[in-house]
């Protein structure tokens, strides 16, 4: 269990803490999904992703086919995924994942956050590049018909970074860029997922003082309670 591994852990109980919010966050995936691919998931592969993740966030069903058949209205604004970059207090690196239908909006309220906070909001690519932006499956571990050695070697042409279990699953981590050809080869060979996603982990993280930790949680928090966010990532060292 590696880096991806341990700040996976060290977000679980930040990341999606409002079911409300979480619910909101997957009913915008499933908008662009389906603007993107179709409502049918059988031929939308990221719809079917998304229909996974909402599944193991205990979404109910109907909030699900709603979701889906308001994303097939035409009249139902797109939302387009647009990343912001900056710095936190005491030089921790901050990228944010919004997913919008008014860019002004969400620029002004990014900005407005990062300032208020004592952060800079920094051009596109200031930051990013300190960050690996990956994937991650989690799949069944009954499903898996052979050791997880075995397993990690059959997804080596994958590019695949980790493999290992924990209690809920089976976690693989691998870049961004493999995300279709993971999920293909899972479905192919019968492997259940149970969730899927992205992340970007920081290369090199910086480490404070519980004051300053709490500084850079002010920026952090206010971002998150913004409507049009779905993720924040930092290089903070948790």
């Amino acid at each position: 269990m590696g880096r991806a591994f341990e700040f996976r852990k060290a977000r679980k109980m930040k990341r999606w803490s409002a079911m409300a919010k979480t619910f909101t966050r997957i009913g915008k995936d499933i908008v662009m999904a389906v603007k993107e691919g179709g409502p049918h998931p059988e031929s939308n592969a990221r719809l079917r992703a998304v229909i996974q993740n909402a599944k193991a966030a205990n979404m109910p069903k109907d909030n699900v086919e709603r979701a889906i058949k308001k994303a097939s209205d035409k009249d139902t604004a797109d939302y387009k995924e647009v990343l912001f970059e900056g710095y936190a207090p005491h030089g921790v690196a901050v990228v944010v994942e919004t997913a919008t239908d008014n860019n002004n909006r969400s620029v002004a309220n990014v900005r407005a956050a990062f300032s208020k906070c004592d952060g800079n909001m920094g051009t596109s690519g200031s930051v990013v590049f300190m960050f690996d932006h990956t994937c991650n499956f989690r799949v069944k571990t009954e499903d898996l018909q052979m050791d997880l050695e075995e397993f990690e070697l059959e997804l080596i042409d994958f590019e695949v970074e980790e493999v290992f279990e924990d209690e809920d699953g089976i976690l693989i981590y691998a870049p961004f860029e493999q995300f279709g050809a993971i999920q293909k080869y899972l479905e192919e060979n019968n492997l259940e997922i149970l969730s899927s996603g992205f992340e970007r982990i920081p290369t090199t993280t910086v480490k404070l003082s519980e004051e300053q930790q709490a500084d850079v949680e002010k920026l952090l928090e206010r971002l998150e309670e913004d409507d049009d966010v779905q993720n924040v990532y930092h290089s903070m060292e948790m």
